[in-house]
């Protein structure tokens, strides 16, 4: 496949997106060949370690390949939507549980589907250029490929923001939030990737790894607690609103710009995640009941059709105000019966 070149390099199990001038997007294709590829290695003795890459400096993946979904659920068929999502969750969980270390390295952008395959993995490596974030929110979906997990595992509210707002996360971030483990300058990647192909110890990385630079998210966490401390969206709103602080007012325009049901649900989302023994398998599933139901019921062909497909960036969203009524909430991320996310499938 032209879009992705999988291969085996001495004890390494080699995956590099190769579509750089898409900004390494993630097609369905694309999960389907990189969950066949660790499914063959997974008890191959020749490989030691997986190895995730990508082409280009722009970009290790900038997220899933929506506009084919837009295009199916424009023509009424949400079915290859809900498929896409099913079977690229279940890939997910397989890397967040990989029996061998998943060795992730992230230049440029990682944004929705590429947290759900960079992010998940035991060893994740980042460098100066690295951007991360779970946009989700404004295009009418939720952030998801477990990537509520993660938001729910941040510091105080952090997820919060972070989930609600899209905000771009730079290298001393990711590593602060706990998107990332490693911060690696990027010139040093070739060679840190040919003695991982050579011994498969990914120790190496350990000896490699340097302090991130300062989080600007760390200096604001006080305010971030704050901000976003209310039960509800409307009280988000309102606590932001009578903040006089230049960040509160910054935010405020974001959060007005985004779906009011998708990030009322985040927000519910976050909120149930938070909690012992809570982990990848609950998320993933209260993931799939939004997405399940996004297209048909929720704001997200809306949300693509105003910031991909017209480019207008003046989406019309069911809910004109941030007071979501918490039964819209509740009838999207409600249990979907016999159609429940089945993780175990191709397992």
């Amino acid at each position: 496949m032209s879009d992705i070149n999988i291969r085996k390099a001495g004890r390494a199990g080699r995956i590099t997106l190769t579509r750089p001038k898409a900004l390494n997007a993630l097609s369905y294709d694309m999960c389907l060949a990189i969950e066949a590829a660790i499914d063959d290695w997974r008890d191959d003795p020749e490989v030691a370690v997986i190895v995730l890459d990508a082409e280009g400096e722009k970009a290790f993946c900038a997220g899933g390949d929506v506009a084919q979904l837009y295009q199916t659920g424009k023509e009424g068929d949400f079915d290859f939507a809900r498929r896409f999502w099913a079977d690229e969750y279940r890939l997910n969980n397989k890397l967040h549980g990989y029996a061998k270390p998943v060795i992730s390295f992230m230049q440029g952008f990682t944004m929705g589907g590429g947290v759900g395959i960079g992010c998940h993995g035991s060893h994740r490596v980042i460098g100066e250029s690295s951007k991360i974030a779970m946009p989700e929110c404004g295009i009418g979906l939720v952030p998801d490929v477990g990537g509520t997990l993660l938001l729910a595992q941040a510091p105080g509210r952090m997820g919060e923001y972070l989930g609600l707002t899209g905000a771009r996360m730079g290298p001393g971030d990711v590593v602060y939030a706990g998107f990332a483990d490693y911060f690696i300058p990027e010139k040093q990647w070739p060679d840190l990737i040919a003695q991982l192909e050579e011994n498969g110890d990914p120790f190496i990385l350990d000896r490699a790894a340097t302090a991130p630079p300062q989080s600007k998210l760390a200096e604001l966490e006080g305010d971030v607690n704050r901000l976003f401390a209310g039960e509800t969206l409307s009280e988000i709103e309102a606590t932001h609103a009578m903040s006089d602080s230049a960040f509160a007012a910054e935010t405020l325009k974001i959060l007005r710009r985004n779906s009011p049901l998708s990030m009322a649900c985040t927000l519910d989302m976050l909120r149930r995640l938070r909690g012992p023994g809570i982990g990848m398998v609950p998320a993933l599933e209260q993931e799939y009941r939004f997405t399940a139901r996004s297209l048909e019921k929720g704001d997200f062909i809306e949300g693509v059709r105003a910031a991909i497909i017209d480019k207008d960036r003046s989406p019309t969203w069911q809910h004109d105000s941030m007071a979501v009524p918490q039964a819209d909430v509740d009838a999207m991320l409600a249990p979907l019966g016999d159609n429940e996310l089945k993780l175990e499938e191709n397992s």
